[in-house]
């Protein structure tokens, strides 16, 4: 499925089988699951073993990384694909697999996870330069948001502590609802209005938002998404002052100066169903995830760095 320079190329069939696949992760989760959080540990825990189950299938080894959230333990899931030349270079593609309470969460962030597990599938076989991580966090949700227990600042601070060199941290943050209807895209309300003109209109777009520590790392996934499909990328360098674009797991990343970068469909400015029991999984468009896939997919492969 990949063609020359390691970028994902697949036909009209191949991309419907991707969709298919985006769907079947996303209804398991969301629509079979469900809620998904300390609260309760039995979904909280079938989510962890569906995703780990996933990877396995694929071939690859998953380290469970676990820690007390407070109410249970919670799994941090990782595969790591070693680099060849620049092993101590790291590039982690993460996404969260939790939700609140009142919501069965199909984008927020079932979504993530069905991209994350096809990013897994589609570099199957492919060596990389540079070490890559695909990495399922834990309670990215309230109450964890912000605090000690959040799945990625606990992972993001493991890595600091060990003198880890990432070099860049790709965070999956609802990928999976899009809308051509004129001004179905909300623009973040902190942007000054004279720069409202940059940001689109439709909510047609995939998203990649970064901070100016991050701006390289926009620039060079910007490079590798358009290489690996036609699909729309809105990439932005955005001040955290604007407090959107700290809404995910990136910002643990940015609080231990690692550059990250948060893909997303941009959330409540575009998806009505955010936080709501309405976020199921038949209100996502998988035919648009696939083709976000695939440029995903490509932007890991500049970043990582593919072996020929």
């Amino acid at each position: 499925m990949l063609s020359r320079g390691f970028i994902p190329s697949l036909t009209t069939e191949q991309e419907q089988g991707l969709a298919d696949q985006l769907f079947t992760h996303v209804d398991r989760i969301a629509g079979l699951i469900g809620p998904r959080h300390v609260g309760q540990p039995r979904a909280f825990q079938a989510t962890a073993d569906y995703i780990e189950r996933q990877f396995v299938d694929l071939g690859y080894t998953v380290e469970r990384q676990t820690y007390d959230a407070g109410e249970c333990t919670a799994d941090i899931l990782v595969v790591e694909l070693p680099g060849r030349r620049l092993a101590d270079e790291i590039v982690v593609l993460g996404a969260h697999y939790d939700t609140i309470p009142e919501t069965p969460g199909a984008d927020d962030n079932a979504s993530a996870v069905a991209m994350l597990l096809e990013v897994a599938r589609l570099l199957q076989g492919v060596s990389f330069e540079r070490t890559l991580r695909f990495i399922a966090f834990p309670c990215e949700e309230r109450p964890h948001f912000y605090t000690g227990t959040m799945g990625s600042q606990v992972y993001a601070r493991r890595c600091r502590a060990r003198r880890e060199v990432i070099v860049g941290m790709i965070c999956l943050e609802m990928v999976g609802y899009y809308t051509t209807e004129e001004r179905g895209q909300r623009i973040p309300p902190k942007i000054p209005r004279i720069f409202h003109w940059i940001f689109p209109r439709r909510g047609d777009f995939l998203a990649a938002v970064g901070n100016p520590r991050s701006w390289r790392l926009v620039w060079r996934f910007r490079k590798g998404f358009r290489r690996a499909t036609r699909f729309p990328l809105f990439s932005i360098v955005l001040p955290e002052s604007i407090p959107d674009i700290r809404r995910s797991d990136n910002s643990s990343f940015w609080d231990q100066r690692y550059p990250a970068i948060m893909v997303t469909d941009t959330s409540y400015l575009r998806n009505p169903n955010y936080h709501q029991p309405t976020d199921t999984p038949e209100t996502l468009d998988y035919q648009r995830m696939a083709r976000a896939t695939l440029g995903v997919a490509g932007g890991v492969v500049e970043l990582a760095r593919a072996c020929r």
